[in-house]
């Protein structure tokens, strides 16, 4: 049976983008795994997903199919986390496809790809 390795988000600056990911999520490069082209970070705590961040010149996709969602515990833990990745280089995102009343906000990191802080408390 398959089991899911490593998520990889494309990037043009590499350094940027291990630096923004390392902070936002408490991950270390994998020293065996890092490089100009690819690098793995690893969660600085041994436990969890690793993510990969692979050298692109593709663009962006203005809705991209696949997206990371971040978990929040309840909407204060949301906006706090929001306020946190947005002073490590984040920007919030204004996102058309929005529902009614929406349990996540989007944001992009340093290299403008898009993912989620999910508040988990909402109903």
């Amino acid at each position: 049976m398959l089991t899911l390795g490593v998520v990889v988000v494309g990037v043009e600056d590499m350094d940027r983008a291990v630096k923004f990911w390392c902070a936002a999520l408490d991950y270390v490069p994998d020293e065996t795994d890092a490089g100009p082209r690819w690098t793995t970070i690893r969660p600085a705590s041994g436990t969890g997903a690793a993510l990969g961040l692979e050298l692109s010149e593709t663009p962006l996709q203005e809705h991209p199919r696949m997206h990371l969602d971040l978990n929040a515990a309840d909407g204060a833990e949301q906006e706090r986390e929001i306020a946190r990745l947005v002073s490590l280089g984040a920007v919030r995102v204004d996102w058309d496809l929005y529902p009614e009343d929406p349990d996540f906000v989007v944001l992009a990191d340093t290299e403008g790809n898009k993912f989620c802080i999910i508040d988990l408390a909402h109903g």
